[in-house]
């Protein structure tokens, strides 16, 4: 008898970026909470900062903090704050209902197979984790501040760079549930394809932008499904003429989760075609 060339998983992984992917840029709507000018804070306050060598990331933060710190007790920038920023946050049509609708049409073509949700984001993760979809992701990772004993915002304690995204990928695959310094070795380290907890090529990555083009290599590396997404009502993404082929994506859709969006056709395409691949195992398997 010949036996198949590799592990079966009935398992597929779904991973989002957040800020322009499921919801509205939570910068933006976090400056609005707090009755600021978002061009102008952006312009006049975070712009300088990267102009002179800060990272993004980094200069947001160190802007919100100071801004803080200038404010009355009853209207500083804190955890509860920023907690329920995310219980009013609304995702894009059709996201709270997108989970379930994958669901169903894996299971339309391998009912043994399991779909996970995942959240990578640059943003700020105690917004994030308080939103109504975040019960439906297994793991959410991003941006997060340390906290002084009043919950007001004191520093940034963990952030998510461009690149750093791409080990979350990685831990995913492996069935990492927490970064650790031990993990952070370990997880580019080969190991055996038994004990992945699911392939790359079994992952599907959505992202809208510069952000997410690291996630987008390495899923075309490991012949995993990346899909673009734009806004705005055109079709202009960000550098999208300067990425390289090892950077493209599958599609490039306009960020709508309605039932029959060309968003919701790619993603149903992509879970079809990693179900067909894993029903074409399952027979290798059974022989």
């Amino acid at each position: 008898m010949i036996k198949p060339t590799q592990p079966l998983y009935e398992r597929i992984a779904v991973v989002f970026d957040f800020d322009e992917t499921l919801v509205r840029d939570t910068f933006d709507v976090l400056l609005e909470n707090f009755n600021l000018d978002v061009k102008e804070f952006r312009q006049q306050r975070v712009k300088p900062l990267i102009d002179s060598g800060w990272d993004k990331v980094l200069a947001r933060a160190h802007c919100l903090i100071e801004e803080s710190k200038q404010r009355e007790t009853k209207d500083k920038i804190t955890a509860q704050r920023l907690a329920q920023i995310g219980k009013e946050l609304e995702p894009f049509s059709g996201v709270e209902e997108m989970f379930t609708r994958l669901r169903k049409r894996a299971c339309e073509v391998v009912p043994e197979v399991e779909i996970e949700f995942y959240l990578i984001t640059g943003g700020f993760l105690d917004i994030a984790r308080n939103t109504s979809i975040a019960p439906n992701f297994k793991g959410m990772w991003g941006c997060e501040f340390h906290y002084a004993s009043d919950g007001e915002i004191q520093f940034l304690k963990t952030q998510m760079t461009h690149t750093e995204k791409t080990r979350y990928l990685f831990y995913i695959s492996k069935g990492i549930d927490k970064a650790n310094s031990k993990d952070l070795i370990f997880s580019y380290s080969s190991i055996p394809d038994e004990e992945l907890h699911v392939p790359l090529n079994q992952m599907i990555y959505v992202g809208d932008g510069t952000s997410d083009i690291p996630c987008f290599s390495i899923l075309n590396k490991y012949q995993g499904i990346p899909i673009g997404l734009y806004k705005d009502g055109t079709q202009e993404w960000e550098h999208q003429a300067e990425i390289s082929n090892n950077q493209q994506v599958i599609n490039l859709a306009p960020a709508d989760y309605s039932e029959n969006s060309e968003l919701m056709r790619s993603l149903f395409l992509a879970i079809e075609s990693i179900c067909k691949q894993i029903a074409l195992h399952q027979l290798s398997v059974k022989k």
